[in-house]
Parts: structure tokens; C-alpha cells; sequence
């Protein structure tokens, strides 16, 4: 595993690059939406994910991260809305690249805002 993909996905998030992010993943990763039951599936479809995100998120932090034998685990705290949400990032390496990304937030209020968002941005952009 690569601790470095780790700490490059996590400054790229930080400063809102999406695309950044999303190359460092490999074309058939596979993405797992906190609001959405099937996952998304290959690169370019995160990388519109990513970059959805960026637009929703405000005053978006990582306060924690967590390393271990399986993946890296990112603790963040940020705004939809009015809504305060925190959730994490779970990310799968490979030989290759990041093979995985999985995302829980929470309160169900927030989440819920953040899905109506991303549904009406992703809607715009011929991806949702």
C-alpha cells in the first residue's frame, strides 16, 4: 500500500481538486455514496462525484485520519447548507493506484441535504 496516495488524495481534497483526486485512483475503481444503494462504478465517474462534492461541501476539514493493514480512513467535518455533517472517507489501495473509496456521513438530516444537492448538481451535469 501507498501511505503517499493517501496523503496526496487528502491535500488534493483540501484544496478543492477534484481531478487531482480522482487520478490518483485507477480507471475501474469503484466508488460507495452514503446516499445512493448502487455504487458508481470506474474513475471518470467519481471524478464527476469529486468534483460535485467540492461545489456542496463548505468549510470542509479533515480532523482525523486512521492507517491499517486494508486502507486509510479520513474524518471529516463540513456544511451542506445550514446542515453541519461529519462522515469519512474510506479509501482501498492497489498495486496501481486507489482502487476504492467508501463514504458515510452523518446526521440523516444533513445526509439528507447533501443528496438533494448533489442530485440537482449531478442532474446538471448529465451524470445523476
Amino acid at each position: 500500500m501507498s501511505s503517499d496516495r493517501f496523503a496526496r488524495f487528502r491535500a488534493a481534497v483540501e484544496r478543492g481538486d477534484a481531478d487531482a483526486a480522482a487520478d490518483l485512483f485507477t480507471a475501474d475503481a469503484v466508488f460507495h455514496s452514503p446516499i445512493v444503494h448502487k455504487p458508481y462504478e470506474g474513475r471518470e465517474s467519481l471524478r464527476m462525484i469529486l468534483r460535485a462534492v467540492v461545489r456542496v461541501f463548505e468549510d470542509f476539514r479533515y480532523d482525523a485520519e486512521f492507517a491499517g493493514p486494508d486502507g486509510h480512513v479520513l474524518w471529516f467535518r463540513t456544511r451542506v447548507g445550514e446542515r453541519a455533517l461529519d462522515g469519512v472517507d474510506i479509501l482501498r489501495d492497489g498495486a496501481d493506484g486507489l482502487v476504492e473509496l467508501t463514504v458515510m456521513v452523518r446526521p440523516y438530516s444533513a445526509a439528507t441535504e447533501l443528496r438533494a444537492r448533489m442530485a440537482a448538481l449531478l442532474a446538471e451535469q448529465g451524470t445523476g
